[in-house]
């Protein structure tokens, strides 16, 4: 199978396929323009577990990415998330006319298609970042999806955001950036925490690592971004911090990681560099973080050599946490507790989704909230 961790080796083969509309890896709109735009100072992001509007979500139809087989395993993991949160809050799934034979089938009625053409699922990376302002108008901060670096094909993704704005009529604000939002994680309270890595990495961004980190605080309305060095190259993401740790609320930080480096593992390494990090740090309050822990699950279900088994990699509706298991009964059960401990007053819904692990990612990297709005 072909996984978002080794399509770094194909992507660049792939994206010479030609298919109806030819894949292109420069695609319009997939480089930042020079300056942010300055209405960004009147708004900010308002915190993934406040009220939603609905839940956007993506289609995926990219063989080029999964191959045919995969392909169906995916979209059928696609429609168990999409389903489980539509019973707590609206949803829309993005996708072009020619995949919805195959998307009303598997799909909730409460699900509601969105005449939006995508290649891939990864809603949080190119899906649109909503931002609001002190009245709880919305726009949409526009941090421009490039995929990964021009590591697979985007052609209709680096265009939803732009296009999610148009059908809303909600203002586009250029932040300058090229990057993803699973990459950046933000307390809501004027911290943010990211790996260098897929940030300052010139696959996206040229610039120096304080400027990005200047325009991804006016970009979701922040005073401090936490740096930790993440790995770059390794994966197709260059090491998202969302499949890692997670902000729970102002200073509050839950990570993912064993007590013991592996110091053959350079993702192990990497985990904990980004522990100590966290350790050091001080939020946009100068206060400590408050640091929580989740352990790694061994006794998996999946074989498959890059899946990601990530529990800290869940999703925020209104009324319940949308998360993962992966058939280890012990931290499964542990996740499962944690989350009802972080998020009281909500379900905690754990899904059997491991064609998304095997693809790289989680119930997060899928989906993108939009917050609800006067």
């Amino acid at each position: 199978m072909l996984s978002r961790r080794r399509i770094m080796g194909a992507g660049l083969a792939a994206a010479t396929v030609t298919t109806k509309g030819a894949w292109s890896l420069a695609m319009p709109g997939s480089t930042a323009a020079s300056e942010p735009d300055a209405r960004l100072k009147a708004y900010h992001m308002p915190l993934e577990s406040g009220p939603h509007e609905r839940t956007f979500m993506q289609w995926p139809v990219s063989r080029a990415a999964y191959g045919a087989r995969d392909l169906d395993a995916v979209q059928r993991s696609i429609a168990d998330i999409a389903n489980a949160i539509a019973e707590f809050e609206p949803v829309a799934m993005l996708g072009a006319d020619t995949a919805r034979t195959g998307n009303r089938r598997l799909l909730s009625a409460k699900v509601e298609l969105w005449d939006i053409p995508t290649d891939d699922l990864w809603c949080r990376d190119s899906g649109p970042t909503f931002v609001a302002d002190a009245a709880g108008r919305l726009a949409i901060a526009h941090l421009r999806f490039n995929g990964w670096g021009n590591k697979q094909p985007h052609a209709n993704d680096a265009r939803i955001a732009a296009r999610v704005a148009a059908r809303l009529g909600m203002p586009l604000l250029e932040t300058g950036l090229v990057g993803e939002q699973g990459g950046v994680e933000h307390d809501g309270a004027g911290t943010l925490l990211a790996h260098a890595s897929c940030w300052a990495n010139g696959n996206r961004n040229t610039l120096p690592r304080d400027e990005i980190a200047r325009r991804l605080e006016l970009a979701l309305g922040a005073r401090r971004t936490i740096w930790a060095p993440g790995i770059a190259g390794a994966d197709i993401t260059d090491y998202h911090i969302d499949a890692l740790a997670r902000f729970v609320g102002p200073g509050r930080v839950l990570i993912q990681i064993d007590d013991a480096i592996d110091h053959d593992d350079p993702w192990s390494v990497a985990a904990h560099e980004t522990l100590r990090v966290l350790e050091q740090a001080r939020d946009a309050s100068g206060r400590p973080l408050q640091i929580m822990k989740l352990p790694e699950p061994d006794a998996i279900r999946s074989r498959a050599p890059d899946f990601v088994s990530s529990y800290i990699n869940y999703y925020v509706c209104n009324g319940a946490v949308i998360g993962a298991r992966f058939g280890d009964r012990e931290t499964d059960a542990q996740a499962r507790d944690t989350l009802k401990h972080l998020y009281p007053e909500r379900e905690i819904v754990m899904l059997d989704i491991d064609p998304i692990g095997e693809s790289g990612g989680g119930v997060h990297c899928a989906t993108q909230q939009q917050p609800r709005s006067p």
